[in-house]
């Protein structure tokens, strides 16, 4: 699938069959996200492969009940390692929500090129995943996400124009 392609086709699934992900293409999911940019590629995140159902239930429920989510093959859990990302970027705010963020996104649109749904999952409850997943207490959990087989096609949204959001030498 061509890059734009992929870009396009890529939208929240909230209804997953209950096919297994092949490991090599979980392989190539994770890896797009591994070769990712970070700010002084410093990489400051860990990612946590939610496999076991009984996991995964606990994590729907901490996620404010959104039982779908425990339907997808795998759920990821993208975490940033707050000592380690650069804390001045813009000089003012740590990097390392943005790096997470931009490392997650390279792992769904590569779900989306291998045929896969995913739905970034801001709506959780924090010190619930931690406890659930045993992450640090010096690590934030900053999304989580299905990624399965989609069992329908997600409806389109839409998008709002580009001369809503761009403009060009200043605001």
């Amino acid at each position: 699938m061509e890059f734009y392609d992929v870009i396009k086709k890529r939208k929240s699934v909230r209804k997953y069959k209950k096919d297994p992900i092949p490991d090599d293409v979980l392989d190539r999911i994770l890896e797009a996200g591994r070769i990712a940019p970070s700010a002084k590629n410093i990489q400051p995140w860990h990612f946590i492969v939610i496999k076991d159902p009984d996991t995964k239930k606990k994590i729907a429920e901490a996620s404010r009940n959104q039982m779908f989510m425990a339907d997808a093959d795998v759920i990821l859990a993208g975490c940033i390692l707050e000592k380690e990302a650069w804390a001045r970027m813009g000089g003012y705010m740590s990097a390392g929500p943005v790096d997470l963020t931009i490392a997650l996104e390279h792992m769904i649109l590569a779900a989306a090129r291998e045929g896969l749904g995913t739905c970034w999952i801001g709506a959780f409850v924090e010190q619930d995943v931690k406890k659930i997943l045993n992450v640090p207490d010096d690590v934030t959990v900053l999304a989580l996400t299905p990624i399965g087989y989609p069992a329908e096609e997600p409806k389109d949204r839409g998008r709002k124009p580009v001369s809503e959001i761009i403009s060009y030498d200043s605001w």
